[in-house]
């Protein structure tokens, strides 16, 4: 199967690796400290914008904001710096990281909070520990505790939430809803048309709305079209509906 054409476009990246063969190469605090330090270096350098990190002992994910076309290359100079680190630490050769990096576009923003709560949440998933925020090798420990990383500082949750809302925040577990839509999200595919990245379309809004009989199917209908990628003002042409109308059955649909 052909992999998935990484997007390079400036804009929010979730971003993913795991060890060879899974292997504990994060297990150790001091090695954990190291891939933050090279992290914060490397945001720092290709003007990275951190979001939210969490460090597991076989596998890291980052939620990061590019100004440049450079995710490649900030990204690649993390892996190497870190497996440099490790193999002359530990007297070994060859591979570290399972593969180059997996990425994922983040084109909606409404789902960078979701998102956000999905990477905190995966010390609680493993049972590390019992609620967000707790995991020292996690941004939200760091946000709640006031020890940042330099390259976070300007995350737009810190833009958004004071210490105590984020605290409040954290303590709604993430909802099967919402762990959902991030899998969804992981699965949508990208084009990038005129230096744009727009989703690619699944499907025609005729076979939307070729079977629609009510209302209630009609406004279920408009909202998988729009979240499947198309326009609002496309959705309103095809419908003979009012932009408003469309407006509200989508937000309605979405909150």
């Amino acid at each position: 199967m052909p992999r998935r054409p990484r997007i390079e476009l400036a804009g929010y990246h979730h971003v993913y690796n795991r060890a060879v063969e899974r292997k504990y190469i994060l297990q150790n605090y001091k090695d954990k400290d190291k891939f933050l330090e090279i992290v914060n270096e490397t945001a720092h350098k290709y003007k990275l914008v951190v979001h939210s990190y969490c460090i597991m002992d076989n596998h890291y994910h980052l939620l990061v904001e590019n100004k440049l076309e450079n995710l490649s290359l900030a990204m690649r100079q993390i892996n190497s710096k870190y497996a440099s680190y490790y193999n002359k630490k530990y007297k070994r050769v060859g591979h570290l990281w399972q593969d180059g990096f997996k990425s994922w576009y983040v084109l909606d923003e409404d789902y960078l909070y979701i998102l956000f709560k999905y990477i905190e949440s995966n010390p609680v998933k493993v049972n590390m520990t019992k609620r967000i925020g707790q995991y020292p090798y996690s941004s939200s420990f760091t946000m709640l505790n006031n020890n940042l990383l330099s390259c976070c500082k300007k995350s737009f949750v810190l833009e958004n939430f004071s210490v105590k809302e984020l605290a409040m925040y954290l303590s709604i577990p993430i909802s099967e809803r919402e762990v959902k839509s991030i899998e969804k999200l992981h699965k949508e595919k990208f084009k990038i048309e005129d230096n744009l990245v727009q989703k690619e379309k699944i499907k025609t809004l005729n076979e939307y709305f070729k079977n629609v009989n009510t209302k209630d199917e009609r406004d279920k209908f408009i909202i998988e079209a729009f979240n499947d990628g198309y326009k609002q003002s496309e959705i309103s042409k095809y419908l003979g509906l009012s932009s408003s109308t469309i407006s509200k059955i989508i937000k309605s649909g979405n909150s």
